[in-house]
């Protein structure tokens, strides 16, 4: 029963991972005394030889075993490891400390057995161990929290807490009495770094990185950055803490060993996948690198040729990168060496690439005339030269691009000596020296271009014997540059020098030929000036005495010379511009004006106080500013007057150009300049303060009265003019007026008549225009009366005036021969129809005033015929007429009312006889239709036949009567 208890007892510490020491079956020490005491010991000898190797089997577990035999655990199964050692070593003890446990021992003491030394090992042995555990495991806590905390944070927050984690294991290597060993040290720190390649290869989601090459390289690229930086803290944070370690043991001068096992085998597996990782980030840098490829555009004779070219080489490299990318190996296993055979392929692909690159890149740099053309080039494929294989066979290439550096500035320094002494090589906007320094930089600039194409290319290609030279020839160009503008410099302060005190002498003001004044030496002031501001530019120059007296004031002086400039052109202007009634108004000012500067005559550029003397001058452009608003007043009355009157037309024309009157708006427009010329002369009067009642003042306003009444001359002899020559029929364009022929009962008469009606409508016209002067006042009061009566006694006036009367004399001539010509009509509305007709029908025609008692003789078909034939003509020529007539070419007379009644009047006539003809046709068809009657009676009552009756109606254009065509039809159907 006790060892099946034992058994089970076993079985359940063996699933809890625990270490059960068997118990004896019924053992006492009574038993020592007995007969059987041998066998009792025998017993507890053979129960101490299991627990000692039970405990022995235990004890000997390491926990560097895995690590030992290529396994790659992680910390967690360490601490694991430490716990349930702890643990077991705790149940142990509590066993051999059991009251059966130490009846045991007493035996095997008592009975003085061989394997009580035994046993008092195991009790050694397991304290040891116990201390050893308990050690150990308290110091391996704060590892396992800091490791804890780091598997919960974000991978980009590991770099940060890295040195925390290696604190940690230091601090453990320094407090902990039984882990301080290299071999522990390593195992743990090998762990460690198994759990970050772990969290590693999880961050960059293992077998999906390699998708990230036609994703999204960029971003798998930074996560790999990311995680090589990571892990190379990790060493450095090492390193750091084993330098702590070894100054610490020297301070201390104590037998703690520091950390001087190899680091090599600490980052055995890590340093294998950084290995790994850095393949891996080579593969994804190529391949972002060559995208710049997809983008590559060369220029020149050959550049679209050689750009179709490298974008063949790019495409077929995609092709290779989408393999790669699609393999189903897990790169971040350093262990895959499936993943290896797809990377050397691929790195065969891209050698591939490299040989076709050379060969387009050689052929594009050989075409490369100019060095900043090939250092475009090299800068365009620099990642593609940065690769020793491409560098190597583009050397003799890129030796021509030094080759042509060197010829570079072999041209710079030749323009520079075939340049240096022609002037129109230079500005024409600054000083000469001053361009000179300008142009010698530019030569610089071109010579710092031609070093720069060369740094360029310059770390490719170190060992060309031209490359030597070219830092000598950059100098010696430089040089040369740098004499020619010392000796400008020195030129150029020298006659800057000589300038200033050549103006320092002069007055500040000058009198010049005109009697008018200049600022004395201006045009040189301006050029030291100028001089000197671009001289403040250069660091380098130079400044004799008096040109650094005058650089010291040049501001004042500037502001003195700009000031002068303005107040001299004032002073001219209002000297200059004067009018002879504006002299007396401004000759008290004009007076100061002389004072002043004539003080400025007298005073020198290089004399004190002039600042405080040009600031009393003010009292010029005061005078000027008042004396320049009164002459923009007159000049805006002058342009108001000349320039806005002329635009403006008294005569209203209709849209046919045909005279309707005078312009009210117009006449609107004439007030209201009278009013703005009034106005303007009272503010004139103000500005020169002048009296009204003086005589200066009233020379001033009769000047300004005679301009004005210049200007209405001018605008009432435009328009008088224009009537003039409107009714001239040798410069008449158009018809000027209109009027129409009217036929009254009275006779032809015209509308309106063309002697008073059109006389009276004339001299209204012109009354009108001579009344437009009199729409504005009077500006001078010395003259009486208005301005349109002065106007009106103006004898070229009154002269046009007296030839468009004569015109109109004229017109009525040639009106009144017109009318008479059209009475050659004049029977057809003068004689009575009725009358007349009678005696058509009595004697066949019209009575002549001599016949008193003519033979009767009733008219036959062929008179009226005769008669309607007649008036059919006179018809057609009365339509002929024409519609409107230009009379003496400019009065239009409009004939059509005219001509409508006398065509009306004929049609009278023509009805006339037409209807007695249907009289005649109706009476015969009535007499053919009566049954009853005899022949002759029918005979007599018609006296024209029926049929010749009929076919003259249809000839004058006369259709029969409805009743009288339906009874001509029963007639013919009889």
């Amino acid at each position: 029963m006790k060892r099946q208890r034992n058994e089970a007892q076993v079985m359940k510490a063996q699933v809890d991972g625990l270490t059960f020491l068997p118990q004896p079956d019924s053992v006492s020490p009574e038993g020592l005394n007995d007969d059987g005491g041998q066998h009792l010991v025998h017993t507890c000898d053979g129960v101490i030889v299991e627990w000692a190797e039970l405990v022995s089997e235990f004890l000997q577990q390491d926990w560097s075993r895995p690590v030992l035999e290529g396994l790659k655990p992680t910390p967690s199964e360490e601490f694991n490891f430490w716990w349930i050692r702890l643990r077991n070593l705790d149940f142990i003890q509590q066993q051999l400390m059991s009251p059966s446990a130490q009846l045991v021992a007493s035996i095997v003491q008592t009975g003085d057995s061989v394997y009580w030394s035994t046993l008092r090992d195991i009790y050694r042995d397991v304290q040891e161990a116990l201390q050893e555990a308990e050690d150990v495991t308290r110091n391996l806590r704060p590892v396992q929290d800091k490791l804890k905390d780091i598997q919960h944070m974000e991978f980009h927050q590991l770099r940060d807490n890295m040195a925390a984690v290696m604190e940690e294991v230091r601090l453990l290597w320094v407090r902990s009495q039984f882990y301080c060993s290299p071999c522990r040290m390593v195992v743990l720190l090998q762990e460690i770094c198994n759990l970050f390649i772990q969290m590693s290869r999880g961050f960059l989601r293992g077998q999906e990185v390699m998708r990230g090459l036609v994703s999204e390289p960029r971003l798998v690229l930074d996560q790999i950055r990311l995680v090589i930086r990571t892990l190379q803290t990790l060493k450095e944070v090492y390193a750091q803490n084993q330098t702590l370690l070894d100054q610490s043991v020297k301070q201390q001068d104590s037998g703690s060993p520091g950390w001087d096992f190899p680091s090599h085998l600490v980052f055995l597996h890590l340093d294998h996948f950084l290995r790994r990782l850095h393949t891996i980030q080579e593969v994804f840098r190529i391949t972002l690198q060559l995208e710049q490829l997809d983008q590559a555009v060369l220029s020149g004779v050959g550049g679209g040729m050689w750009t179709d070219l490298v974008q063949e080489v790019y495409q077929d490299f995609l092709v290779h990168v989408r393999l790669l990318s699609e393999c189903s190996s897990d790169p971040t296993d350093p262990e895959d060496q499936s993943f290896q055979l797809h990377l050397d392929q691929f790195q065969s692909q891209v050698s591939h690439m490299e040989t076709q690159l050379v060969s387009v890149l050689s052929r594009a740099l050989e075409d490369c005339s100019r060095p900043w053309s090939g250092a475009k080039l090299v800068k365009m494929f620099r990642f593609v030269l940065d690769r020793a294989r491409v560098r190597d066979q583009l050397r003799p290439q890129l030796s021509r691009l030094v080759t042509l550096v060197l010829k570079d500035l072999d041209q710079a320094e030749q323009v520079f000596h075939h340049h240096r002494d022609r002037s129109r090589t230079f500005g024409r906007f600054c000083p000469m020296a001053a361009a000179r320094l300008i142009w010698t930089q530019q030569v610089q600039r071109r010579t710092e271009e031609a070093l720069e194409s060369y740094r360029t290319i310059q770390d490719l290609c170190l060992d060309s014997p031209e490359a030597q030279l070219v830092q000598q020839r950059v100098q010696q160009v430089e040089d040369v540059l740098q004499d020619f503008r010392d000796s400008v410099r020195s030129n150029w302060s020298s006659q800057l020098d000589s300038d200033s005190g050549f103006i320092l002498k002069h007055p500040l003001v000058q009198i010049r030929e005109s009697d008018l004044l200049e600022v004395s030496c201006s045009l040189k002031v301006e050029a030291v000036l100028r001089g000197l501001r671009y001289a403040s530019r250069d660091q380098n120059m130079d400044l004799q005495p008096h040109t650094a007296g005058l650089f010291r004031t040049r501001e004042d002086v500037r502001k003195i010379h700009l000031h002068l400039g303005h107040m001299v052109s004032c002073y001219n202007q209002v000297v200059s511009d004067v009018l002879p009634v504006e002299l007396p108004l401004i000759q008290d000012q004009l007076q100061h004006l002389n004072q002043t500067m004539s003080q400025l005559q007298r005073r020198t550029w290089g004399c004190e106080g002039l600042q405080l003397l040009v600031q009393q001058t003010q009292k010029v452009l005061d005078v000027h500013a008042m004396v320049r608003e009164a002459r923009a007043n007159m000049a805006a009355m002058t342009q108001l007057i000349q320039q806005g009157w002329a635009e403006l037309q008294l005569l209203q024309l209709s849209a046919d150009w045909l005279l309707e009157g005078t312009s009210e708006e117009t006449c609107s427009r004439i007030r209201a300049d009278g009013q703005e010329l009034l106005r303007l002369t009272q503010v004139n009067r103000s500005l020169y303060r002048a009296d009204v009642s003086s005589e200066m003042w009233t020379s001033y306003v009769d000047y300004m009265d005679a301009e004005v009444q210049d200007g209405l001359h001018q605008l009432i002899f435009r328009e008088l003019h224009f009537l003039s020559d409107h009714m001239n029929p040798q410069t008449s364009s158009s018809a000027l007026l209109t009027i129409s022929l009217q036929l009254k009962e009275t006779g032809s008469v015209f509308e309106p008549s063309v002697g008073v009606g059109l006389s009276d409508f004339l001299k209204t016209i012109i009354s009108d225009v001579y009344a437009a002067a009199n729409q504005l006042p009077r500006i001078s009061t010395s003259h009486h009366g208005n301005y349109q009566v002065s106007l009106q006694l103006d004898p070229e006036l009154s002269a046009l005036e007296h030839e468009v009367m004569h015109h109109l004399q004229k017109v009525e001539e040639e009106a009144e021969h017109l009318r008479a010509g059209l009475d050659r009509y004049s029977h057809l509305w003068q004689s009575d129809r009725t009358t007349a007709f009678q005696e058509f029908l009595s004697y066949s025609r019209q009575l002549g005033p001599e016949e008193v008692e003519p033979e009767q003789a009733p008219p036959t078909l062929k008179d009226f015929q005769r008669e309607i034939e007649s008036l059919h003509r006179l018809s057609a020529e009365v339509t002929h007429l024409d519609d409107v007539i230009v009379l003496h070419g400019w009065l239009q007379v409009d004939l059509r009312p005219f001509r409508d009644a006398l065509l009306s009047v004929i049609d009278g006539w023509k009805h006339m006889y037409t209807d007695h003809l249907l009289s005649s046709v109706s009476h015969s068809l009535q007499q053919v239709t009566q049954r009853d009657a005899d022949d002759d009676e029918a005979a007599s009552s018609s006296r024209f036949p029926l049929t010749q009756t009929i076919l003259l109606l249809e000839a004058a254009a006369v259709e029969l009567p409805e009743h009288l065509a339906a009874q001509l039809q029963v007639v013919t159907s009889l």
